[in-house]
């Protein structure tokens, strides 16, 4: 799972602002989490993912933040992350949108949780030069359209973009 996830080019379209509150949903064997950790002033990162066992790897992984109380690790989902409304500034998703079992109940929920201003990313395999193992991890055009209408219906401002490796939907939840 980490071979396949680079998440370098997804930082910078993340942006996260010092101080703000990130959340990322499937956070799977923690990579991100530690990049986050690592490259942001980020006030906060919290995940959630469905698996235990990805907890537990996510967690063995970033063991200094998770002791320093700057990262926490639970289970949950993207429809269920267990956040109050409006906790969080920052919220990504990548390349698990498409295993979502319901991907409408899981935008609202991203939605409820993501502060007016606030943003979300999510990301699936794709982009502008994606390895052999990504193009065959790839959505055709009709899901990527129906993942960037669920977006839509809401989020005020939704762009569609594609890095490297990855088709990005970023998303900003107005007032």
């Amino acid at each position: 799972m980490l071979w396949t996830n680079k998440h370098d080019e997804l930082l910078a379209v993340l942006d996260v602002q010092p101080d703000d509150d990130v959340l990322e949903v499937g956070y799977g064997p923690g990579g991100l989490v530690r990049l986050l950790a690592e490259r942001t002033r980020a006030a906060s990162i919290r995940g959630v993912d469905p698996s235990p066992e990805m907890r537990d790897q996510a967690s063995r992984r970033n063991r200094r933040a998770v002791r320093a109380g700057r990262v926490q690790l639970d289970l949950g989902s993207a429809d269920d992350t267990g956040l109050p409304d409006a906790s969080v500034d920052r919220v990504v998703s990548v390349r698990n949108v498409a295993l979502w079992p319901d991907l409408e109940a899981g935008v609202a929920e991203l939605h409820r949780v993501v502060r007016p201003g606030g943003v979300v990313v999510i990301a699936w395999h794709g982009g502008t030069a994606p390895n052999r193992v990504v193009r065959s991890l790839s959505l055709p055009d009709d899901e990527l359209s129906r993942i960037e209408r669920a977006v839509r219906d809401r989020f005020g401002e939704v762009t569609r973009a594609q890095v490297a490796t990855l088709d990005v939907f970023t998303a900003v939840r107005l007032g």
